[in-house]
């Protein structure tokens, strides 16, 4: 065959969805679409499948309905039928944006979304999931404060072994986790660096070991500066006994000291 009869036959192939082409290693590569995979796509217009194309693109980033008018050049109306026409064969489907629940992106049917999408593990059914968070955190702590030091990988597989989230939380989740516990004085953070001796050149391989044990100087709730006023006044500043904003006429400290 000639190249311009190949290129024929293949284009054919493609209208008539029995081909589909993929990108590899700079080239073109070819594959034959199952006959119950073509069925879903018989009848759909050159519009509809431009739509798929994007869609399928975006992977389980999904795709804004905006973004898929400026890549495609179709009215938005038009948009909205394809999207219905997708759905209703179970090509594509919608999901809400954790930060934007009142837009949707768009994404294949079989796809898994994005933890950016659906927020991953601290969020249930795009909600903030505040209740789980407090326990996952009050038993790292004692998990921690039970041992004289661990690492972040006992943590992670004592929060495992425990069961206390419905999914299988990796490492980099429990360090969020133990992060909050560092930041709020709960935990501090070590790093034992006893396996280097200093010598020499230095091995730029070399990795700390992090531990994490109980805080030595734990951060109080509250204190007696932040009690008061004037520890989260904005205006501290500007504040002086003859100015405009002074301690006699404060109302809040007038408050604390009814108080």
């Amino acid at each position: 065959m000639s190249v311009e009869e190949r290129a024929e036959a293949i284009n054919t192939l493609l209208r008539e969805k029995k081909i589909d082409v993929f990108g590899r290693g700079g080239g073109l590569v070819y594959a034959r679409v199952r006959e119950a995979q073509a069925a879903k796509f018989k009848g759909l217009s050159t519009e509809d499948m431009l739509v798929y194309q994007i869609i399928q693109h975006a992977g389980n980033a999904g795709m804004w309905t905006k973004e898929l008018k400026q890549r495609s050049n179709l009215p938005v109306p038009q948009i909205t039928k394809i999207f219905k026409t997708l759905e209703a064969r179970k090509l594509i489907k919608s999901v809400k944006h954790v930060a934007q629940q009142n837009r949707k992106v768009y994404m294949l049917y079989e796809l898994e979304p994005s933890r950016e999408i659906t927020g991953g593990a601290w969020y249930t059914e795009q909600e903030y999931d505040a209740e789980f968070i407090s326990v996952l955190r009050e038993q790292c702590v004692k998990f921690i404060y039970s041992r004289e030091r661990v690492t972040l990988k006992e943590v992670s597989d004592f929060v495992r072994a425990s069961e206390l989230s419905r999914i299988d939380l990796g490492q980099d989740e429990v360090l969020q986790i133990v992060n909050t516990l560092v930041y709020d004085g709960k935990v501090d953070e070590i790093k034992d660096e006893s396996q280097d001796d200093g010598m020499g050149k230095a091995d730029e391989d070399f990795q700390p070991i992090t531990f994490y044990t109980r805080a030595a100087l734990p951060v109080p709730e509250s204190n007696a500066y932040t009690d008061i006023p004037c520890g989260v006044c904005p205006v501290i500043n500007e504040c002086r006994p003859d100015g405009l904003i002074n301690p006699s006429s404060c109302e809040y400290m007038t408050a604390w000291l009814n108080f």
